[in-house]
Protein backbone atom coordinates (compact mmCIF):
# COMPACT_ATOMS: atom_id res chain seq x y z
CA UNK A 1 0.00 0.00 0.00
CA UNK A 2 1.39 3.21 -1.03
CA UNK A 3 0.19 6.38 -0.80
CA UNK A 4 3.14 7.73 -2.59
CA UNK A 5 2.04 6.74 -6.02
CA UNK A 6 -1.09 6.13 -8.20
CA UNK A 7 -0.76 2.90 -10.21
CA UNK A 8 -1.73 -0.31 -8.73
CA UNK A 9 0.11 -3.30 -10.72
CA UNK A 10 0.24 -7.06 -10.14
CA UNK A 11 2.76 -9.32 -11.44
CA UNK A 12 2.24 -10.80 -15.06
CA UNK A 13 3.46 -13.78 -16.66
CA UNK A 14 4.15 -17.43 -15.43
CA UNK A 15 7.38 -17.62 -16.84
CA UNK A 16 8.37 -14.14 -17.90
CA UNK A 17 8.02 -11.64 -14.63
CA UNK A 18 11.51 -10.73 -13.15
CA UNK A 19 12.31 -8.95 -9.94
CA UNK A 20 15.95 -7.14 -9.94
CA UNK A 21 17.33 -6.57 -7.06
CA UNK A 22 14.38 -6.98 -4.70
CA UNK A 23 13.66 -8.81 -1.36
CA UNK A 24 11.29 -11.62 -2.80
CA UNK A 25 14.38 -12.21 -5.24
CA UNK A 26 14.37 -16.15 -6.09
CA UNK A 27 10.41 -16.16 -5.15
CA UNK A 28 8.21 -17.86 -7.76
CA UNK A 29 4.56 -15.38 -7.53
CA UNK A 30 1.65 -15.55 -8.16
CA UNK A 31 0.93 -13.82 -11.50
CA UNK A 32 -1.87 -12.93 -13.73
CA UNK A 33 -2.12 -14.23 -16.98
CA UNK A 34 -4.42 -11.80 -19.28
CA UNK A 35 -5.27 -14.62 -21.75
CA UNK A 36 -7.17 -16.28 -19.12
CA UNK A 37 -9.44 -14.00 -18.32
CA UNK A 38 -12.05 -13.21 -20.73
CA UNK A 39 -13.17 -9.56 -19.29
CA UNK A 40 -9.06 -8.21 -20.10
CA UNK A 41 -8.16 -6.43 -22.20
CA UNK A 42 -5.59 -3.18 -22.93
CA UNK A 43 -6.28 0.10 -21.65
CA UNK A 44 -6.71 2.02 -24.88
CA UNK A 45 -3.67 4.95 -25.59
CA UNK A 46 -6.77 7.71 -25.79
CA UNK A 47 -7.60 7.37 -22.28
CA UNK A 48 -6.76 9.57 -19.08
CA UNK A 49 -5.07 6.11 -17.07
CA UNK A 50 -2.85 6.26 -20.32
CA UNK A 51 -1.61 10.05 -20.21
CA UNK A 52 -1.31 9.82 -16.74
CA UNK A 53 0.65 6.74 -16.50
CA UNK A 54 2.81 7.95 -19.23
CA UNK A 55 2.82 11.59 -17.01
CA UNK A 56 1.85 13.29 -20.27
CA UNK A 57 0.62 16.32 -20.02
CA UNK A 58 -0.60 16.29 -24.02
CA UNK A 59 -3.32 13.62 -24.45
CA UNK A 60 -2.24 13.08 -28.10
CA UNK A 61 0.95 11.94 -27.07
CA UNK A 62 0.33 8.00 -25.97
CA UNK A 63 -1.60 7.52 -29.14
CA UNK A 64 1.00 8.89 -31.21
CA UNK A 65 4.04 6.37 -29.61
CA UNK A 66 1.40 3.96 -30.32
CA UNK A 67 1.85 4.73 -34.60
CA UNK A 68 -1.99 6.32 -34.84
CA UNK A 69 -2.21 8.59 -37.93
CA UNK A 70 -2.99 11.97 -37.65
CA UNK A 71 -6.86 11.69 -38.68
CA UNK A 72 -7.97 9.39 -35.36
CA UNK A 73 -5.63 11.37 -33.62
CA UNK A 74 -7.41 14.23 -34.17
CA UNK A 75 -10.93 12.74 -33.86
CA UNK A 76 -10.30 10.38 -30.93
CA UNK A 77 -11.24 7.14 -32.82
CA UNK A 78 -7.32 5.16 -32.36
CA UNK A 79 -8.46 1.84 -31.28
CA UNK A 80 -4.34 1.21 -30.10
CA UNK A 81 -3.87 0.05 -27.17
CA UNK A 82 -1.89 2.39 -24.78
CA UNK A 83 2.37 1.81 -25.21
CA UNK A 84 4.05 -0.22 -22.57
CA UNK A 85 4.95 1.83 -19.43
CA UNK A 86 8.07 2.69 -16.80
CA UNK A 87 6.56 3.78 -13.55
CA UNK A 88 9.45 5.47 -11.70
CA UNK A 89 9.44 5.60 -7.84
CA UNK A 90 11.72 7.49 -5.41
CA UNK A 91 15.33 6.13 -4.30
CA UNK A 92 15.15 4.93 -8.17
CA UNK A 93 12.93 1.94 -8.25
CA UNK A 94 10.70 1.07 -11.54
CA UNK A 95 8.34 -1.11 -12.69
CA UNK A 96 7.60 -1.59 -16.65
CA UNK A 97 4.59 -3.18 -18.70
CA UNK A 98 1.45 -2.47 -19.66
CA UNK A 99 -2.00 -1.07 -18.79
CA UNK A 100 -4.88 -3.34 -18.58
CA UNK A 101 -8.37 -3.61 -17.92
CA UNK A 102 -10.03 -6.05 -15.70
CA UNK A 103 -13.20 -6.51 -13.78
CA UNK A 104 -12.22 -6.52 -10.13
CA UNK A 105 -13.82 -8.48 -7.11
CA UNK A 106 -13.71 -7.04 -3.79
CA UNK A 107 -13.59 -8.24 -0.33
CA UNK A 108 -16.94 -8.45 0.69
CA UNK A 109 -18.86 -9.09 -2.49
CA UNK A 110 -18.45 -5.58 -4.62
CA UNK A 111 -17.43 -5.47 -8.67
CA UNK A 112 -15.63 -3.41 -10.07
CA UNK A 113 -15.63 -3.29 -14.01
CA UNK A 114 -13.41 -2.24 -16.05
CA UNK A 115 -10.58 -1.61 -13.23
CA UNK A 116 -7.24 -0.18 -14.63
CA UNK A 117 -3.70 -1.45 -13.32
CA UNK A 118 -0.70 -2.36 -13.99
CA UNK A 119 0.51 -5.60 -15.52
CA UNK A 120 3.58 -5.69 -15.04
CA UNK A 121 6.72 -7.87 -16.18
CA UNK A 122 9.90 -6.67 -14.44
CA UNK A 123 10.56 -4.85 -11.30
CA UNK A 124 13.83 -3.51 -10.05
CA UNK A 125 13.77 -2.52 -5.96
CA UNK A 126 9.95 -2.74 -5.59
CA UNK A 127 8.34 -5.30 -4.04
CA UNK A 128 5.85 -7.74 -5.91
CA UNK A 129 2.45 -5.97 -6.60
CA UNK A 130 1.58 -2.21 -5.35
CA UNK A 131 -1.97 -0.28 -4.43
CA UNK A 132 -1.36 3.12 -5.26
CA UNK A 133 -3.18 5.21 -2.74
CA UNK A 134 -2.28 9.00 -4.02
CA UNK A 135 -5.09 11.35 -5.20
CA UNK A 136 -5.04 10.90 -9.01
CA UNK A 137 -7.53 9.29 -11.37
CA UNK A 138 -5.49 5.71 -11.56
CA UNK A 139 -5.05 5.62 -8.00
CA UNK A 140 -7.28 3.11 -6.00
CA UNK A 141 -9.20 5.23 -3.97
CA UNK A 142 -10.17 7.19 -7.25
CA UNK A 143 -11.51 3.90 -9.08
CA UNK A 144 -13.36 1.98 -6.41
CA UNK A 145 -15.17 5.20 -5.33
CA UNK A 146 -13.54 6.56 -1.95
CA UNK A 147 -11.49 9.28 -3.17
CA UNK A 148 -14.53 11.54 -1.77
CA UNK A 149 -14.57 9.80 1.86
CA UNK A 150 -11.28 8.67 2.90
CA UNK A 151 -9.28 5.68 4.67
CA UNK A 152 -7.06 5.19 7.69
CA UNK A 153 -4.21 2.30 8.25
CA UNK A 154 -2.42 1.16 11.30
CA UNK A 155 0.71 0.14 10.48
CA UNK A 156 1.98 -3.26 13.11
CA UNK A 157 5.42 -2.41 14.23
CA UNK A 158 8.75 -3.51 11.85
CA UNK A 159 9.18 -6.72 14.50
CA UNK A 160 6.04 -8.59 13.08
CA UNK A 161 6.43 -7.35 9.22
CA UNK A 162 7.18 -10.91 8.32
CA UNK A 163 3.96 -13.02 9.94
CA UNK A 164 1.32 -10.48 10.40
CA UNK A 165 -0.57 -7.72 8.50
CA UNK A 166 -1.63 -4.30 8.93
CA UNK A 167 -5.52 -3.04 9.47
CA UNK A 168 -6.59 -0.63 6.59
CA UNK A 169 -9.89 0.80 6.54
CA UNK A 170 -11.96 2.53 3.35
CA UNK A 171 -14.71 4.54 2.60
CA UNK A 172 -16.82 5.54 5.54
CA UNK A 173 -15.81 2.84 8.02
CA UNK A 174 -12.56 4.68 8.29
CA UNK A 175 -13.67 8.33 9.29
CA UNK A 176 -16.13 6.78 12.31
CA UNK A 177 -15.56 9.13 15.60
CA UNK A 178 -12.42 8.32 17.31
CA UNK A 179 -11.27 9.58 20.76
CA UNK A 180 -7.83 11.19 20.82
CA UNK A 181 -8.03 12.00 17.19
CA UNK A 182 -6.80 15.21 16.30
CA UNK A 183 -6.35 16.57 12.76
CA UNK A 184 -4.15 18.56 10.66
CA UNK A 185 -4.76 20.00 6.85
CA UNK A 186 -4.07 18.71 4.04
CA UNK A 187 -2.00 20.42 2.25
CA UNK A 188 -2.44 20.45 -1.91
CA UNK A 189 1.05 21.35 -3.99
CA UNK A 190 0.28 23.26 -7.25
CA UNK A 191 3.62 20.91 -8.60
CA UNK A 192 2.84 17.64 -7.54
CA UNK A 193 -1.41 17.77 -7.17
CA UNK A 194 -1.25 13.78 -6.69
CA UNK A 195 0.35 13.01 -3.29
CA UNK A 196 -0.76 14.08 0.37
CA UNK A 197 1.26 16.24 2.17
CA UNK A 198 1.46 18.21 5.65
CA UNK A 199 3.00 21.15 7.23
CA UNK A 200 5.59 20.71 10.11
CA UNK A 201 5.91 23.51 12.47
CA UNK A 202 8.75 21.74 15.10
CA UNK A 203 10.55 18.71 16.54
CA UNK A 204 10.91 18.52 20.24
CA UNK A 205 13.63 15.96 21.71
CA UNK A 206 11.94 15.02 24.90
CA UNK A 207 13.94 15.53 28.31
CA UNK A 208 15.89 18.70 26.48
CA UNK A 209 15.43 22.09 26.71
CA UNK A 210 15.12 21.84 22.67
CA UNK A 211 12.67 22.86 20.41
CA UNK A 212 13.48 23.46 16.77
CA UNK A 213 11.39 25.02 14.75
CA UNK A 214 11.20 24.05 11.24
CA UNK A 215 12.42 26.26 8.12
CA UNK A 216 9.98 27.98 6.11
CA UNK A 217 9.59 24.50 3.55
CA UNK A 218 8.26 22.15 5.96
CA UNK A 219 5.20 24.16 6.74
CA UNK A 220 4.00 25.62 3.68
CA UNK A 221 5.22 25.45 -0.45
CA UNK A 222 7.02 27.95 -2.09
CA UNK A 223 6.14 29.73 -5.71
CA UNK A 224 6.87 26.98 -7.55
CA UNK A 225 4.99 24.52 -5.58
CA UNK A 226 7.85 22.91 -3.63
CA UNK A 227 8.37 22.46 -0.40
CA UNK A 228 5.87 20.51 1.98
CA UNK A 229 6.38 17.49 4.39
CA UNK A 230 5.05 14.53 1.96
CA UNK A 231 3.06 11.23 3.96
CA UNK A 232 4.30 8.26 2.04
CA UNK A 233 3.65 4.90 3.04
CA UNK A 234 6.05 3.68 0.49
CA UNK A 235 9.07 5.09 1.88
CA UNK A 236 10.78 3.56 4.61
CA UNK A 237 12.46 6.02 6.84
CA UNK A 238 11.49 10.04 7.51
CA UNK A 239 13.63 12.29 5.73
CA UNK A 240 14.40 15.56 6.92
CA UNK A 241 16.31 18.80 4.62
CA UNK A 242 19.91 20.11 5.73
CA UNK A 243 20.92 21.43 8.05
CA UNK A 244 17.48 21.19 10.16
CA UNK A 245 18.14 16.82 10.56
CA UNK A 246 22.14 17.57 11.00
CA UNK A 247 20.50 19.59 13.99
CA UNK A 248 18.29 17.22 15.28
CA UNK A 249 21.33 14.05 15.15
CA UNK A 250 23.42 16.52 17.28
CA UNK A 251 20.85 16.84 19.98
CA UNK A 252 19.93 13.41 19.89
CA UNK A 253 23.60 12.72 20.37
CA UNK A 254 24.13 15.04 23.65
CA UNK A 255 20.94 13.34 24.78
CA UNK A 256 22.02 9.40 24.59
CA UNK A 257 24.76 8.12 26.80
CA UNK A 258 25.60 4.77 25.35
CA UNK A 259 28.48 4.46 23.49
CA UNK A 260 28.08 4.70 19.51
CA UNK A 261 28.79 1.46 17.35
CA UNK A 262 30.64 3.42 14.40
CA UNK A 263 31.07 0.03 12.63
CA UNK A 264 27.63 -0.60 11.83
CA UNK A 265 27.17 3.40 10.95
CA UNK A 266 29.72 2.74 8.30
CA UNK A 267 28.54 -0.43 7.42
CA UNK A 268 24.77 0.77 6.99
CA UNK A 269 24.77 3.96 6.20
CA UNK A 270 22.74 4.94 9.18
CA UNK A 271 24.13 8.48 10.95
CA UNK A 272 23.42 7.15 14.90
CA UNK A 273 23.73 3.55 16.10
CA UNK A 274 24.54 2.67 19.78
CA UNK A 275 25.35 -0.49 21.66
CA UNK A 276 22.91 -0.78 24.29
CA UNK A 277 21.54 -3.27 27.14
CA UNK A 278 19.41 -5.76 25.25
CA UNK A 279 16.43 -4.87 27.98
CA UNK A 280 15.45 -1.19 29.18
CA UNK A 281 17.09 0.89 26.84
CA UNK A 282 15.50 4.88 27.64
CA UNK A 283 16.27 6.50 24.32
CA UNK A 284 14.82 10.31 23.83
CA UNK A 285 11.14 10.55 22.20
CA UNK A 286 10.71 12.87 19.63
CA UNK A 287 7.72 15.17 19.24
CA UNK A 288 6.62 16.14 15.56
CA UNK A 289 4.25 19.05 15.52
CA UNK A 290 2.63 19.57 12.62
CA UNK A 291 -0.17 22.63 11.17
CA UNK A 292 -3.12 23.21 13.63
CA UNK A 293 -0.92 22.18 16.63
CA UNK A 294 -1.05 18.48 16.07
CA UNK A 295 1.80 16.53 17.98
CA UNK A 296 2.83 12.95 16.68
CA UNK A 297 5.10 11.52 19.85
CA UNK A 298 7.70 8.90 18.26
CA UNK A 299 8.82 6.72 21.13
CA UNK A 300 12.05 4.29 20.74
CA UNK A 301 10.01 1.65 18.80
CA UNK A 302 9.16 4.66 15.88
CA UNK A 303 12.96 5.69 16.01
CA UNK A 304 15.43 3.57 16.51
CA UNK A 305 15.66 -0.32 15.26
CA UNK A 306 17.81 -3.19 16.43
CA UNK A 307 20.37 -4.50 13.65
CA UNK A 308 20.67 -8.04 14.39
CA UNK A 309 19.83 -9.96 17.37
CA UNK A 310 21.48 -9.61 20.81
CA UNK A 311 24.92 -10.64 21.70
CA UNK A 312 26.25 -10.64 25.24
CA UNK A 313 23.59 -8.70 26.77
CA UNK A 314 23.62 -5.91 24.02
CA UNK A 315 22.20 -5.00 20.99
CA UNK A 316 22.77 -2.43 17.77
CA UNK A 317 20.11 0.33 17.62
CA UNK A 318 20.27 2.27 14.84
CA UNK A 319 18.14 5.57 14.15
CA UNK A 320 15.96 5.21 11.22
CA UNK A 321 16.19 8.83 9.93
CA UNK A 322 17.94 10.44 6.87
CA UNK A 323 18.71 13.72 5.49
CA UNK A 324 16.98 14.28 2.28
CA UNK A 325 19.36 13.96 -0.73
CA UNK A 326 20.79 17.01 -2.45
CA UNK A 327 19.11 17.05 -5.40
CA UNK A 328 18.04 20.17 -5.63
CA UNK A 329 15.05 22.12 -4.41
CA UNK A 330 12.23 20.20 -6.18
CA UNK A 331 9.85 18.46 -4.89
CA UNK A 332 9.04 17.87 -0.79
CA UNK A 333 11.28 19.30 1.93
CA UNK A 334 10.63 16.73 3.72
CA UNK A 335 8.95 12.94 3.54
CA UNK A 336 7.53 11.17 6.39
CA UNK A 337 7.87 7.73 6.04
CA UNK A 338 6.34 4.21 7.42
CA UNK A 339 8.28 3.40 10.00
CA UNK A 340 7.62 6.47 11.74
CA UNK A 341 3.84 5.65 11.32
CA UNK A 342 3.94 2.63 13.04
CA UNK A 343 1.49 2.23 15.89
CA UNK A 344 -0.18 5.04 15.07
CA UNK A 345 -3.60 5.21 13.19
CA UNK A 346 -3.34 7.82 10.35
CA UNK A 347 -6.48 8.65 9.16
CA UNK A 348 -7.18 10.39 5.56
CA UNK A 349 -9.92 12.20 5.34
CA UNK A 350 -10.17 12.98 1.95
CA UNK A 351 -13.45 15.22 1.85
CA UNK A 352 -12.34 17.44 4.62
CA UNK A 353 -9.06 17.52 3.09
CA UNK A 354 -7.25 16.77 6.03
CA UNK A 355 -4.83 13.82 7.64
CA UNK A 356 -5.71 12.70 11.19
CA UNK A 357 -3.36 11.07 13.84
CA UNK A 358 -3.44 9.17 17.36
CA UNK A 359 -1.19 6.98 18.90
CA UNK A 360 -2.28 2.71 19.01
CA UNK A 361 -1.89 -0.39 19.62
CA UNK A 362 -1.96 -1.49 15.84
CA UNK A 363 -1.48 -5.20 16.75
CA UNK A 364 -4.94 -4.69 18.55
CA UNK A 365 -6.46 -2.86 16.22
CA UNK A 366 -5.58 -5.77 13.47
CA UNK A 367 -7.45 -8.18 15.27
CA UNK A 368 -10.01 -10.03 13.05
CA UNK A 369 -12.77 -7.66 11.89
CA UNK A 370 -15.84 -8.58 10.42
CA UNK A 371 -15.78 -8.52 6.34
CA UNK A 372 -16.90 -5.89 4.72
CA UNK A 373 -15.75 -2.96 6.78
CA UNK A 374 -11.56 -3.38 5.92
CA UNK A 375 -8.74 -5.31 4.92
CA UNK A 376 -5.31 -5.97 5.57
CA UNK A 377 -2.30 -4.08 4.42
Amino acid sequence: MDTGSDLTWAPCGNLTFSCIDCDEAGITPKTFSPSLSSTCYRDPCGSRFCSDVHSSDNSLDPCTISGCSLPTLLTSVCPRPCPSFAYTYGGGGAVTGTLTRDTLHVSGGGVVPRFCFGCVGSTYREPIGIAGFGRGPLSLPSQLGFGRTGFSHCFLPFKYANNSTSLLLVGEASLSYREGMHFTPMLTSPLYPNYYYVGLEALTVVGTTTTAETPTSLREFDSQGNGGMLMDSGTTYTHLPEPYYSDLLSTLRSAIVYPRAADVETKTGFDLCYRVPSVAVGFPVVTFRFLNNVSVVLGEESLFYAMAAASNGTVVKCMLMQSMEEEGEEGPAGVFGSFQQQNLEVVYDLGNQRIGFRGMDCASAAAPRPRGLGGRK
